[in-house]
């Protein structure tokens, strides 16, 4: 009778990149990018997110198309995936079930997630932040003017201190477009074509 294997598979580091993406831009993938090339994780998941508990929907863009766009931006790139499950969630969606879930489903694999400075200020507020701190590593992307000695120091808390500054925003893409100026350097050439095929943010 054959035995079962004994053969483990190697862990794997996963970032793990929650938003809207709304429109996602260049700024996402760079520091995607950054991610991967630097900081020491194998793979970089965009979590494409249908409502944020602490954000209004009212200007949010179709949830498919979102998750559309983020498809194409990675395309090609072995080192970049995709992730709708919030989508079939219950909403509105937390983060903490949402890796709870993600760690039943891919045991094999250790969950970081990438965190904005201006975030991490109201992390505290977050539903059951302490078991994400606890038990899943944190990256803290450093935006301008963070003060890294107001970072609560823990084993599971990282500070990207080289990470590139990036200060496009998906807003500011969004107020552009609807002025009706071209701002297709801003975004992944595949992303720009689909918003003008579709005429979004018009």
């Amino acid at each position: 009778m054959k035995q079962p294997s004994s053969k483990t598979f190697p862990t794997k580091e996963t970032g793990l990149y929650f938003g809207s993406f709304n429109p996602v831009h260049i700024g996402h993938l760079a520091i995607a990018n950054y991610m991967v090339e630097f900081a020491g994780l194998d793979e970089f998941w965009f979590v494409v997110t249908p409502q944020n508990p602490h954000k209004q929907k009212a200007n949010l863009l179709n949830d498919y198309d979102r998750l559309e766009m983020m498809q194409l931006a990675v395309e090609g790139d072995f080192r970049l995936q995709v992730s709708d499950i919030e989508f079939y969630l219950p909403k509105p969606s937390y983060t903490v079930d949402t890796l709870i879930y993600l760690k039943d489903r891919n045991p094999n694999r250790d969950f970081k997630i990438l965190m904005g400075s201006d975030n991490l200020e109201n992390f505290h507020k977050w539903k059951n932040f302490e078991t994400i701190v606890e038990n899943y590593g944190i990256i803290v992307y450093p935006r301008p003017g963070f003060d890294k000695t107001k970072v609560q120091q823990h084993k599971n808390i990282v500070i990207a201190e080289n990470a590139p500054q990036m200060e496009i925003s998906s807003s500011f893409i969004r107020k552009a477009i609807k002025k009706g100026k071209d701002v297709r350097h801003f975004l992944p050439p595949k992303v720009w074509e689909y918003i003008v095929k579709k005429g979004l943010y018009r």
